[in-house]
This record gives C-alpha cells, structure tokens and sequence, in this order.
C-alpha cells in the first residue's frame, strides 16, 4: 500500500467515524446508535465549519490544497450530534464530556491552555477562578464549563488546594 493510500484510508475512517464537522441546524430529532457513524449514515446533515457539505471532502481535495484546515475543524453542531448517539446508548458521562467540549470550541486555544494551567492545585484563589468562570460563561457562553471551574474552586477551597493555602 501507498503512502497515499494508506493516508487516504486513514482520512476516510476518521471523517466517517469521528463526524469532524459541522451539523446542519435543521437536523430535527435526536440521533440514535442506529445513526452511527453519521459520516456514513446521516451524511446529509454534516457540513464543515466553512459550509462545504461533507460529501465533498475528497482526499484529493485535501492534498489540492482546495481544502484548509478550517474546513476540517470540529463544531459544537457536530458534538451535540456525537452527544445524541451517546445519550441513546446509555453513555450520559461521555455525552456530558462531548457538550463541554462543545463549549470550548469558542475558546481560542491559547486561553484554553491558560485556563487549563490555572486549574491546576494551588494556581488560583478562588476569586480567580470565579473570575475564569465568569470569563468562560459571559466571554465565550461556555455556560457548563464555568459550573465546573466553580465548583472546582469550591471544592479547592474546601480541600485547602488554592493559591497562598500550601
């Protein structure tokens, strides 16, 4: 097998397993199990972050250069779908992790990897952390994912785990 082979395979199962795009807004009901993988079962309802319909993701497009890697990036759409099937297969903790992710999308990736450093043990007061979670919920609408910075901030304060308490 080719080197491009090999890569063209690789790209295919992901595309199709993964769903690394976007979900079309009219959608309707929720996906089940009986869905998955949406690439290959509801490929109708995907669509990458830049509006190209998921059918029209070729391997030869990729290597073209005709497709960028903002064509290929993950949306919150795509998540919530991912969430779905997890939902009707009993998967409540992965579907809940899949939303949360959702959320951060919005975040640029440098702040997200601040904020990760941050929520580290004995980083942060927890006005700081507080003040994250305001950021993540007011800046970015990552409402979830600035429950869990408090309630990481409430549960460091209680375990003596913040800035000045080592």
């Amino acid at each position: 097998m080719t080197q491009e082979q090999m890569l063209e395979q690789i790209v295919k199962q992901v595309m199709s397993s993964m769903g690394t795009v976007t979900a079309s807004a009219s959608a309707g009901g929720a996906l089940t199990d009986a869905d998955y993988p949406i690439g290959e079962k509801r490929p109708e309802l995907l669509k990458t972050p830049t509006g190209i319909a998921f059918s029209d993701l070729t391997v030869e497009k990729m290597i073209s250069g005709e497709l960028k890697s903002e064509d290929m990036r993950i949306t919150p759409e795509t998540l919530e779908l991912q969430a779905q099937v997890a939902e009707s297969v009993k998967r409540g903790a992965f579907a809940r992790n899949l939303r949360r992710a959702a959320e951060l999308i919005a975040v640029p990736d440098a702040r997200l990897l601040e904020i990760y450093n941050l929520l580290r043990p004995y980083r942060c007061t927890k006005a700081e952390l507080y003040a994250i979670a305001d950021e993540l919920q007011n800046k970015y609408g990552a409402t979830i994912n600035a429950a869990f910075v408090k309630e990481a901030a409430d549960v460091y304060e209680v375990r003596k785990r913040l800035k000045g308490d080592n």
